[in-house]
């Protein structure tokens, strides 16, 4: 997939880009020479290849612009701390109305409408190019609208849970955005499950190997060039599952995780099962492509997609990672010592008796003054130190572990005390915890702690605060924050003024 990233010939995928890469626009190479009309856009099984991987494209920019994953998931009110730089401050204090650039930029899900327009683009016309190419078969033709519908469905899921209600926009548009009111979030939600249920029938668990609905070479690729790159069956699910637990609704997680604990072997999918195969750098969960990634957007270093931002490490590393003197957010000592409080973590733990760390897979330079986070510290092709200059780490929705903590947490809130247990217990002793015990303590406490460390960098914290809240109710000014919908970003004010329709999100009307 990733080669192909770099080469788009057609002229609506040009412009789709265009319109959205902003900061992000160094991070996909857009060359053509052989650029043609849209009404041409359509007439072979290339166009439709490309058109595909335009959209895969297009989501990696939204995401990775203004590093907007991790802005919206991991620094706004989570555990990490700003340097200086006022901006990052504003985000992570949820002043989210600042006049700064980068909080301006993030109100505004322009980035992530282009992807839905291009997936309805794909599913509107792909159908011309089966009717004019024999090569696109009716299998490859029926695989590649299930992508498009659930590329398009978790685009939807990812904006909801940063605005709340969006226009629900299911046809293309060409040029100004349709004059189109938002659309309460559970509808919203509603659709986009039921596009991901009806997808899922026709994905394969794997492309380009032994598969029942794909038995050949998927678009003259081996296996190798789509793992962990393309919406299947087992991402499609788990996204479903976490549309559920959004909602609250618990026993649909549990069927969803289900149906991903029963399967996912068939994806070549696997947990990562020790703390340094996921930390490190030249070859770990997040240096590159692999199928143990169920969701992710990669930028590979050897088809020169590495960039120097949109990346976590933009903002966390500095030396000796990278010549930066200190981090623009780190996470504060007596956070990390509060949070990694499991004796044998791998991830992070203190020696009792000299008070220096044990282990510490997820930060580096704790003795001095700012710690650096470098559980996520791909540069390059693997280095681990340098002259920087390129950042080249995957950006991964979900993981194996992440869904069976997911699991776990459905399975407290539908009576299942013991399974939760187990799943818990099976991702804390995988991070070298060798006897967790959980007799007489609070079981969702214990889950979204383990949350909190296992998944720090990844861009759950804000999520899991809110779900946490919803369940414990025990912090009444983030309660207050929920039900006056100050969770939401508010929408940008360019957005406003193109469409009479919209309203601001109220909470940032005071």
């Amino acid at each position: 997939m990733n080669k192909l990233f770099r080469t788009f010939p057609r002229i609506a995928i040009l412009a789709a880009l265009c319109s959205v890469l902003f900061s992000c626009s160094k991070m996909l190479d857009v060359e053509s020479n052989r650029v043609k009309p849209e009404k041409d856009n359509w007439e072979d099984i290339e166009d439709t290849r490309n058109a595909l991987i335009g959209v895969y494209g297009l989501m990696r920019a939204a995401l990775c612009d203004n590093a907007t994953h991790w802005m919206q998931g991991e620094f706004r009110m989570g555990d990490f701390s700003a340097v200086a730089r006022p901006d990052l401050k504003a985000v992570i204090g949820n002043n989210l109305n600042a006049s700064y650039p980068l909080v301006q930029n993030l109100q505004s899900w322009r980035r992530f409408y282009a992807v839905i327009n291009a997936a309805n683009l794909f599913i509107e016309r792909a159908g011309e190019v089966r009717a004019k190419d024999a090569y696109y078969s009716e299998g490859n033709y029926k695989i590649d609208i299930a992508q498009m519908r659930s590329m398009r469905a978790f685009a939807y899921f990812y904006m909801t849970r940063i605005w709340g209600d969006v226009p629900l926009l299911v046809s293309s548009f060409d040029g100004q955005f349709p004059q189109l009111r938002r659309t309460s979030q559970d509808t919203v939600l509603a659709f986009a499950e039921r596009e991901l249920v009806e997808a899922a029938k026709d994905l394969p668990y794997i492309y380009s190997g032994a598969d029942p609905q794909l038995p050949n070479f998927y678009y003259s690729e081996s296996m190798g060039r789509w793992s962990g790159t393309l919406f299947n069956k087992v991402s499609a699910y788990a996204v479903l599952a976490h549309i559920a637990a959004w909602q609250e609704r618990y026993a649909d997680v549990i069927a969803y995780t289900r149906f991903i604990i029963d399967n996912y072997p068939k994806a070549s999918i696997r947990f990562t099962p020790t703390t340094v195969e996921l930390t490190r750098a030249s070859d770990g969960f997040f240096a590159r492509r692999t199928p143990t990634q169920i969701l992710n957007f990669t930028f590979d270093y050897m088809s020169q997609e590495g960039t120097t931002t949109g990346h976590i490490e933009e903002y966390t590393l500095a030396k000796p990672f990278i010549s930066k003197t200190v981090p623009e957010v780190y996470v504060p000592k007596d956070s990390i010592v509060k949070i990694f409080n499991q004796p044998g973590d791998e991830r992070f733990s203190i020696d009792p008796g000299t008070g220096y760390p044990l282990r510490d897979y997820y930060f580096s330079s704790y003795n001095q003054n700012i710690p650096v986070f470098s559980k996520i510290k791909v540069i390059e092709n693997g280095a681990s130190s340098g002259t920087f200059r390129l950042f080249t780490g995957t950006l991964s929705f979900t993981r194996m572990e992440e869904l069976a903590l997911l699991r776990a947490e459905a399975a407290v809130m539908t009576g299942d005390r013991g399974e939760a247990e187990l799943w818990l217990a099976n991702v804390m002793k995988s991070r070298g915890i060798v006897n967790p015990a959980f007799t007489g303590k609070d079981l969702i406490e214990e889950i979204f702690a383990e949350r909190r460390r296992e998944l720090m960098g990844e861009a759950w914290r804000f999520y899991d605060r809110i779900r946490y809240q919803r369940i414990k109710k025990d912090d009444p000014a983030f309660l207050k924050l929920i039900g006056e919908g100050g969770i939401y970003w508010p929408v940008a004010a360019d957005v406003l003024s193109q469409n009479s329709l919209l309203t601001q999100n109220s909470y940032w009307l005071k």
